[in-house]
C-alpha cells in the first residue's frame, strides 16, 4: 500500500473499532436487544480484504460480520441503527446484527448459521462465470466452520467446477468457547486441509491490513483468471468474548496479552510512521472517525421504530410477500 492507501485503511478500521465500541454501550444502555457478536481485534481482515477487491465482487460473512458490513460500504449510522431496531437500519429492523446485509454494495449478508454460506458463495461464483463476467465471490468464516460438513462439500465442488471464489477463515483461536486446536487433527484448521482438494492454501497475519490485502490481491487475480478457488487462513484474536453473554475467563491472561499487543490498528500506525506519514495525519484520522461514528449514535437513537405494517415486506425480491406458484 502507498501511505496514502494505508492512512485510508487505517481510518476506515478506527471507524470500525468505534462503531463495535459503540454497539457494546448501547448494550449495556439497553439500547440493543438480543446478543451481538463483536469483531474487534478482526478489522484488518474486512478493510484489507475489500482493498484488495473490486465494488462489483460478492461478500458472505458469519454472525460476526459487522466489520465486513462497514468495509463494503454499509455506514455506521445504518448498522447501529439496525442494531437497535429502527426504521433506517441496514435491513429495517429486520435483521439485527447476526444478518448485515447491503446487496447494493456487494455485501450479501451476514448468516448465523455456522458454515451455512460457503455453499451460498460458491453459487455467487458459478453464477458470476455463467454470466460471463470476471467477479468472484469472497466468504469469510470462522475457525469452527472448517469442522462443518458444508465446508468440505464447499471446498470440493468449488474445486471440482473451478469456481471463482475465495475462502478465507478468521482464525480467532476459538469455536465460541472451545480452543480449535483441541478438537481438530492439523495444526492450521483451514490451510491445511486445501492440499485435500487440490487448491491453494496460505496463511497469513489477519492483524497486518497490508499483509491481507496482498494476500487476497494475488488470490482473487488467479481466481479472475479462471484459476479456481483458493483458501486463506488468517491468523487474529477477538477482543471480546464469543459473544455479549460471554466474559470469555476461559482464554489465558498471557495469550490475551499477547494479542492484544499484536492490535490491528496500533499495527497500521505503526506501518504508517515508517512510511513517513506526519502523525499530525494519523491523529486527524482518529478523529475523523470518533466524531463520524458519535453522529451516527445519535442519529440512531433518533430514528424511528420500524412500521408495522412492513413486517412482511422484501419477503421476495421485488419486496412484495404475495406467495408465488
Amino acid at each position: 500500500m502507498e501511505p496514502a492507501e494505508l492512512l485510508i485503511a487505517y481510518e476506515r478500521m478506527a471507524v470500525i473499532r468505534r462503531t463495535e465500541k459503540a454497539a457494546h454501550d448501547l448494550f449495556l444502555q439497553g439500547l440493543v436487544k438480543g446478543t451481538t457478536h463483536l469483531a474487534a481485534g478482526h478489522e484488518a481482515i474486512a478493510v484489507g480484504a475489500d482493498a484488495a477487491l473490486r465494488p462489483d465482487d460478492y461478500v458472505f460473512a458469519t454472525y460476526r460480520g459487522h466489520h465486513h458490513a462497514l468495509a463494503r460500504g454499509a455506514t455506521p449510522q445504518e448498522c447501529l441503527a439496525e442494531l437497535m431496531s429502527r426504521a433506517t437500519g441496514l435491513c429495517r429492523a429486520k435483521g439485527g446484527s447476526m444478518h448485515l446485509t447491503k446487496a447494493s454494495t456487494g455485501m450479501l449478508g451476514s448468516y448465523a448459521i455456522v458454515g451455512a454460506h460457503l455453499p451460498m458463495a460458491a453459487g455467487a461464483a458459478w453464477s458470476a462465470r455463467l454470466r460471463g463476467t470476471d467477479r468472484i465471490a469472497v466468504a469469510f468464516f470462522g475457525d469452527g466452520a472448517t469442522n462443518i460438513g458444508a465446508f468440505h462439500e464447499t471446498l470440493n465442488l468449488a474445486a471440482v467446477w473451478k469456481l471463482p471464489v475465495l475462502f478465507v477463515c478468521e482464525n480467532n483461536l476459538y469455536m465460541e468457547y472451545t480452543p480449535i486446536a483441541d478438537v481438530t487433527a492439523v495444526a492450521r484448521p483451514a490451510a491445511d486441509r486445501a492440499p485435500a482438494y487440490g487448491i491453494p492454501g496460505e496463511v497469513v497475519d489477519g492483524n497486518d491490513v497490508v499483509a491481507v490485502r496482498e494476500a487476497v490481491a494475488h488470490l482473487a487475480e488467479r481466481a479472475r483468471a479462471g484459476e479456481g478457488p483458493a483458501l486463506l487462513e488468517a491468523l487474529t484474536y477477538r477482543h471480546f468474548g464469543h459473544s455479549r453473554s460471554d466474559p470469555a475467563a476461559y482464554r489465558p491472561a498471557e495469550e490475551v496479552e499477547r494479542w492484544l499487543k499484536h492490535d490491528p490498528l496500533d499495527l497500521a500506525r505503526g506501518r504508517l510512521v515508517e512510511s513517513g506519514v506526519a502523525p499530525d495525519a494519523v491523529v486527524e484520522a482518529d478523529e475523523r472517525a470518533r466524531a463520524l461514528v458519535a453522529s451516527a449514535v445519535e442519529a440512531a437513537k433518533a430514528a424511528p421504530p420500524p412500521d408495522p405494517d412492513q413486517a412482511l415486506t422484501d419477503v421476495w425480491a421485488d419486496g412484495g410477500a404475495a406467495w408465488r406458484t
